[in-house]
């Protein structure tokens, strides 16, 4: 038997919202609107709170859209140009949970709210970091140490940059 996962459902008070909120301020790419539910390339769905409610219990929910964004998980992206991406939300009008700063592991992010008031996380790609660290002067074994990341990870991309 072959298993394999196929996408984060994430439950939404209004799916025109969200799904403008995804497609604008986040510039992700539908690949299936099914009415109640959207799909985006990458591997998320919205699904509306209330059908999904309808569609488990076979009832409606009163309580179901107070139990969004509970701040029990979030949602992750990458880009490799952060203070573009960040200039470009804020021209959104997101409800910011901090702006860019970097991480213990050296990786610089920042998190802010959806309309339902779940956690976002924008991050730069781990090959980036050690990129930066590298164009710093840093060695290989002090980016390994610093970022977690493999020693052997960290000299295939040195190669890929200086060659």
């Amino acid at each position: 038997m072959n298993i394999s996962y196929q996408s984060a459902l994430v439950l939404v008070k209004d799916l025109k919202v969200s799904r403008a909120f995804y497609e604008e301020a986040l510039s992700q790419k539908v690949k299936y609107d099914f009415g109640q539910d959207v799909v985006f390339h990458g591997g998320f769905t919205i699904h509306d709170a209330d059908h999904f409610s309808n569609l488990l219990f076979n009832r409606s929910n009163p309580h179901i859209n107070n139990i969004l964004g509970q701040e029990n998980f979030e949602l992750y992206f990458e880009c490799d140009d952060m203070e573009a991406v960040f200039s470009q939300l804020m021209d959104h009008v997101v409800v910011l949970i901090h702006p860019i700063h970097e991480q213990p592991w050296g990786q610089r992010v920042f998190r802010f709210y959806d309309p339902d008031k779940h956690i976002v996380e924008i991050g730069e790609p781990m090959p980036a970091v050690i990129k930066r660290y590298l164009k710093a002067g840093a060695s290989e074994e002090e980016i390994a140490q610093r970022t977690a990341m493999p020693l052997d990870e960290i000299k295939r991309i040195k190669a890929e940059t200086s060659g």
